[in-house]
């Protein structure tokens, strides 16, 4: 809401940092963290007006900084979950909320095979035709790879409330995108 001190976790280009900031307005603040300077400029000119080189499992901030933490999309790749949670928590101001964004592997095989072909065969070729670039097509490949490898849902619940986390919940969108506050 407006005023909050919003902490957005790998922002990449900045989408949900920008989001933040019209929420939070002038009297807020919001900081993209990402590990990827090139990312962060790509935020920066799209109007991110603080960024910070980092990781989050290891925060660069006092404990109770924020009111809430974002995460969109970066979730796979976290190498250790418990130690992303726990810093989550530790940076939360008391009453704080989390909120992650992450696509989720379809559980069923159908539903598997269908993502695959989509993200793997048809995104890659329309990156391609419309981007002129290999290295984009590959890149969209790979898009297919970091979901087809993500941590199950339940892992991720039962992850959070082990840090500490209250209230955990996973709101699933269209099977494949998952939510998780």
């Amino acid at each position: 809401k407006a005023g909050d001190a919003l902490l957005d976790v790998g922002a990449g280009t900045g989408v949900i940092s920008l989001i933040g900031q019209e929420i939070v307005g002038a009297n807020g603040s919001v900081i993209a963290l990402d590990p990827s300077p090139g990312m962060l400029a790509v935020a920066s000119a799209r109007g991110v007006t603080n960024t910070m080189v980092g990781l989050g499992e290891n925060l660069p901030f006092p404990d109770h900084s924020f009111d809430m933490v974002t995460m969109g999309y970066a979730l796979r790749h976290v190498a250790d979950l418990s130690q992303l949670f726990a810093e989550y928590k530790r940076v939360l101001k008391p009453g704080g909320k989390v909120l992650i964004l992450e696509i989720t592997r379809p559980q069923s095989s159908l539903g598997r095979a269908l993502l695959k072909f989509y993200m793997k065969g048809i995104v890659p070729t329309i990156t391609r035709l419309m981007r002129g670039s290999k290295q984009a097509q590959e890149l969209m490949r790979y898009y297919w790879d970091t979901i087809d490898m993500c941590v199950p849902p339940q892992t991720i619940l039962d992850c959070m409330a082990s840090v500490g986390l209250t209230s955990v919940h996973r709101h699933r969108v269209q099977a494949v995108f998952s939510e998780y506050t």
